[in-house]
């Protein structure tokens, strides 16, 4: 495993298993939430601990003890803090029952672990408590998204807005705009969170954030400028690394997006990150580097499962491009099972529905394929990858024009959305102009 991980220790690769999982308190991005602004300090949870030593019964600190691991198994992609977290924040419950602030912490806690629904019940349960607790209702934002209920997000997220306008709030509202279709009011919604931002760890977060509009749009210039901003503000922020990556590699810089990919992987290996990385090897035709990649990948998936963590969506779509196709449908019908309640388009999660519909087309099975990546373009959301996997559905059905039209559509979109995945849309559609 250590040879692996290119530089990351094994312990490493454990702990980075919850970080992909955890509610941030700030704009989750894609399936997985982002890094958020930089949550409490180490001295600072010992503060709280030695207060604790002194005042036992104290309610409040026990709650804010449990949401300062959660915080920071998120920032440092430590396993060990959510069993932690989880003792104090029903330490807290026992000295106060019902209070916001436990029910607050239990919220994030279950969405780090991915069980939405129970978020979901937390952060109502902390909200009926305190109807202006802006933790829980960033929480429950992420859970609603997460499910696929976006109108009951966007009415949450408007909500939480109207009671208690924040940065945590603006960068969700601006999310839910975004899956929606809606760039132009999510970029509006940004540019007021970062007039009112004032830390650099904010304006860096926030500035992350508009980078990822301009990639998913295709704007070199101005994603570039994005997250050039974040590492001026930020250096070294993880999130910004990543899109760094994506546009050195979009402009041609093959060698200097491979060096910070391997940097980001160094420091975090996330599946997230080794897959990137190992698509980008493998476009440049370093196969078996790339093979290892995926190789530490895999063994993410199993350790997550060990621990507890719900891994199928990160499953499902690792499997369907680099693994075992009956895995990746397993996981995928898991998946959409959980997120997609009623199996409704209004009430879909897109990234279940696209993951489902990919790993349904790479078993044959594209006629029943076809209805999910329907689903998973429906809202309005701009992704490529998502029109790529459409278009690439369709052609395989013989649909020629609703396949050049999607195929077409991810390329206009964003003509470098992946060093693997676009050279492969461009092929496909080649095929279908020079058939015609």
């Amino acid at each position: 495993m250590r040879a692996l991980l290119t530089g990351a220790s094994a312990a490493g690769l454990v702990a980075a298993l919850t970080l992909g999982s955890a509610v941030a308190f700030g704009r989750p991005s894609g399936p997985t939430a982002a890094a958020g602004p930089a949550g409490p300090p180490a001295a600072g949870i010992a503060g709280l601990q030695q207060r604790l030593r002194e005042q036992p019964h104290d309610a409040a600190g026990w709650a804010s003890l449990g949401a300062a691991y959660v915080e920071r198994a998120r920032l440092t992609a430590d396993p060990t803090y959510y069993p932690k977290a989880g003792e104090v924040l029903r330490r807290s419950l026992r000295e106060a029952p019902g209070n916001d602030g436990a029910l607050a912490g239990l919220g994030a806690l279950a969405a780090a672990r991915h069980d939405f629904h129970g978020a979901l019940r937390y952060a109502d349960g902390a909200l009926k408590a305190n109807p202006y607790g802006q933790r829980a209702a960033a929480v429950r934002v992420d859970a609603l998204v997460e499910l696929g209920r976006y109108d009951d997000a966007l009415a949450a997220a408007r909500r939480a807005d109207a009671t208690r306008p924040g940065i945590p709030i603006f960068t969700r509202l601006a999310y839910v705009r975004e899956l929606r279709g809606d760039v132009p009011e999510a970029r509006r919604v940004l540019g007021l969170a970062r007039a009112s931002a004032t830390g650099p760890g904010d304006l860096a977060y926030i500035a992350v954030q508009l980078g990822e509009l301009a990639w998913n749009d295709g704007d070199l210039g101005r994603a570039g400028r994005e997250y050039a901003e974040a590492l001026r503000l930020s250096p070294g922020d993880l999130p910004a690394l990543d899109g760094d990556a994506r546009v050195r590699a979009a402009r041609g810089d093959t060698a200097g997006a491979l060096a910070v990919r391997a940097e980001i992987v160094r420091r975090l290996p996330l599946p997230q990150y080794l897959t990137e990385y190992g698509e980008l090897l493998e476009s440049a035709g370093r196969r078996d580097e790339a093979e290892r990649q995926y190789a530490v990948a895999t063994a993410w998936a199993r350790i997550a499962e060990a621990n507890g963590v719900d891994a199928d969506l990160e499953t499902a779509l690792f499997e369907s491009d680099h693994g075992d196709p009956d895995a990746a449908l397993r996981a995928a019908r898991a998946e959409y099972g959980r997120r997609c309640p009623g199996a409704r388009v209004r009430r879909c999660s897109v990234h279940a529905a696209d993951a489902l519909a990919w790993a349904l087309h790479v078993n044959g099975r594209d006629a029943e394929a076809l209805r999910y990546a329907r689903q998973a373009t429906a809202t309005g959301y701009r992704r490529a990858q998502f029109r790529f996997h459409l278009g690439a559905i369709e052609k395989a059905l013989g649909k020629r024009a609703g396949a050049r039209r999607d195929l077409a559509g991810s390329l206009h979109r964003n003509p470098h959305f992946s060093p693997l995945w676009a050279p492969r849309a461009k092929a496909a559609l080649d095929d279908l102009e020079g058939a015609s």
